[in-house]
């Protein structure tokens, strides 16, 4: 669980992100489920596109992403999801979220 710096922090290293992926009408699959395990693992910050015609509401689905990838909801804003995991590997610069 984060505390309300750390989102903050996280929210202010997210607004330089691209979006790295979007969910549609087709909804979560396991192949982009798989996708964005790795972008986690390489970047512990994602942002991503939640389309005008996936089923079901913007926040809900961050949740699920979230939820389903063992990873924080940073802020959903509009359509577009934060979710953060620290990465266990050993070759790419950490997040710091304690500073």
């Amino acid at each position: 669980m984060l505390t309300s710096k750390q989102r903050s922090k996280l929210k202010s290293l997210a607004a330089n992100l691209s979006p790295i992926g979007q969910v549609g009408k087709e909804g979560i699959g396991e192949n982009m489920l798989a996708s964005f395990s790795d972008c986690l693992e390489k970047r512990e910050l994602i942002k991503i596109n939640i389309l005008e015609n996936a089923d079901g509401d913007p926040k809900e689905l961050g949740r699920e992403l979230a939820e389903r990838l063992n990873a924080e909801c940073v802020i959903v804003i509009g359509r577009k999801a934060v979710l953060y995991r620290p990465s266990n590997r050993k070759d790419i610069e950490h997040i710091n979220i304690n500073a």
